[in-house]
């Protein structure tokens, strides 16, 4: 992985913070608030998957009150890859410069994202990870732990990705970092989403930091982890992993 070497970055631009919500009315208010309490200079977008809850409508009265808010109403539940690959491309046609992931659940602390986009000053793509020293979970039960801890071991060595907490969701990209990605290609969804875009990050050469964070489980409405979510991650891990060993032995590019 490139360690940034002597690489120069430029200013990082205006900060979109992309937050995908589906049947999240009890959260999307509160998780608003403190986003804009943190980083009042951020804009937000709301990207809602139609919830049946009235989550698209909360957020349509939150845009009417602030112009640092906006929404981008989905036909309906496409999956949280698909969601971010809609805000991503929202956010750099409308010039954001910095682009963010974070959950609506409350998990992921805003009051961190200025530690982030401090980071990202020295880096292409910022890690919020609870695998690195300092980081940590609150409220989590071993298994979601061994779930987790294990997912991202599996993932690094398979893949050959340094990276102690692949499955993560909260990161902040440079708009440049995304756009080498190869974000058409992208069809993986939930965890399996994260590790895709931390592996071509790590294959383009980009510089990649992970900064610990503390993950709090969420308080309020229903998780979207599920069994389909997992298998999905484990068998496409699975491929990638096995697929550019075979390359390699046959003299190929990685895939």
């Amino acid at each position: 992985m490139n360690d940034g070497g002597q690489r120069r970055y430029g200013p990082l631009g205006r900060a979109l913070v992309i937050i995908p919500t589906y049947n999240e009315v009890e959260n999307i208010k509160p998780i608003v608030s403190r986003v804009r309490a943190a980083v009042p200079e951020a804009d937000i977008l709301i990207a809602d998957d139609n919830s049946p809850d009235g989550t698209g409508k909360v957020a349509d009265e939150l845009v009417a009150q602030d112009d640092k808010v906006h929404v981008l109403h989905r036909k309906g539940k496409e999956g949280l890859g698909a969601a971010y690959l809609a805000g991503f491309a929202w956010g750099i046609e409308h010039g954001f410069g910095v682009l963010v992931e974070m959950d609506a659940d409350g998990s992921h602390q805003p009051e961190e994202l200025p530690r982030l986009l401090t980071a990202l000053k020295g880096a292409d793509l910022v890690l919020g990870s609870r695998w690195v020293p300092g980081g940590r979970v609150v409220n989590w039960p071993k298994h979601r732990q061994f779930l987790s801890r294990g997912g991202s071991t599996y993932s690094r060595l398979l893949l050959g990705v340094p990276i102690r907490d692949v499955t993560g969701g909260f990161r902040a990209f440079r708009a440049e970092t995304l756009q080498g990605l190869g974000l058409t290609e992208v069809a993986s969804q939930g965890y399996c989403f994260q590790v895709d875009l931390a592996r071509r990050a790590v294959a383009a050469g980009y510089h990649v930091v992970e900064v610990p964070i503390t993950f709090v489980e969420r308080e309020l409405g229903d998780s979207k982890m599920s069994r389909d979510i997992v298998v999905e991650a484990l068998w496409r891990v699975t491929a990638w992993g096995v697929g550019d060993r075979a390359n390699r032995l046959l003299g190929r590019k990685p895939s």
